[in-house]
């Protein structure tokens, strides 16, 4: 992986981009309440929300690296990291309200469910490129290719859970009972449910090939130079 000589201000420039993205979507979605006088599409702003929480979660992991805390607790905030980890991909989903919902043309519709999507998108990946870094710097380059394409498998499961039998992120407090039942309820018979399987595979390839894209571009922006990327701990 490259090295960036100026993490703070790669982050910086990263994290702008990305509020830039969300002022946009939040400009598109106001615009059609303000023609429309029906904020219909208020609920993506609660979607794109929870979007921001891994990567928020990741910059903390990363000052925590740098910080150079105890693997146990960079492992504990990256488990719930992971939890929320599904929430920004999740808004791809969003589509199937395009059409359904009246008082706008589908064109800006599709540009307004497109530009939450696309910044949802861009904070899970730019949040996976953060983790996968620090832990391919304290690991290894295995483990950290490891981490980051099983983490985009577990994120299709849990679309899956979240836009199908409608679980949350926090029903691992909230409702443990409830979501282990499903889940072992899928896993005990992992053939009985096809369209689980073909959603997952397809949500799988798509976010492991937004990744790896993601990926070259972060070596390109880098330099293409060796070492570890973003190796914040110095």
């Amino acid at each position: 992986m490259a090295h960036i000589s100026h993490p703070a201000r790669w982050l910086t420039g990263l994290t702008l981009l990305l509020l830039a993205g969300t002022a946009a979507a939040a400009g598109l979605q106001n615009v059609r309440a303000d023609r429309t006088g029906a904020p219909v599409f208020a609920f993506l702003f609660w979607n794109l929300f929870l979007a921001w929480v891994p990567y928020v979660l990741a910059l903390v992991m990363t000052g925590l690296d740098r910080l150079r805390a105890p693997g146990w607790l960079l492992a504990g905030v990256g488990v719930v990291w992971l939890l929320f980890l599904p929430n920004a991909p999740y808004i791809l989903t969003d589509f199937i309200h395009l059409g359904a919902i009246p008082g706008a043309p589908r064109w800006f519709d599709a540009l307004l469910i497109g530009s939450f999507a696309a910044t949802g998108l861009a904070l899970g990946l730019a949040s996976l490129l953060l983790v996968h870094h620090l832990v391919a710097a304290r690991v290894g380059k295995v483990t950290g290719w490891v981490v980051a394409i099983g983490s985009l498998a577990l994120s299709s499961v849990g679309i899956y859970l979240g836009r199908f039998p409608r679980f949350n992120s926090w029903d691992v407090v909230t409702n443990p009972h409830g979501l282990v039942e499903v889940i072992t309820s899928r896993l005990a018979d992992p053939l009985g449910n096809p369209f689980l399987l073909q959603f997952a595979v397809l949500m799988t390839g798509g976010l492991v090939a937004s990744y790896l894209v993601t990926w070259g571009l972060s070596r390109a922006l880098a330099g293409g130079r060796r070492t570890g990327v973003a190796q914040y701990g110095g």
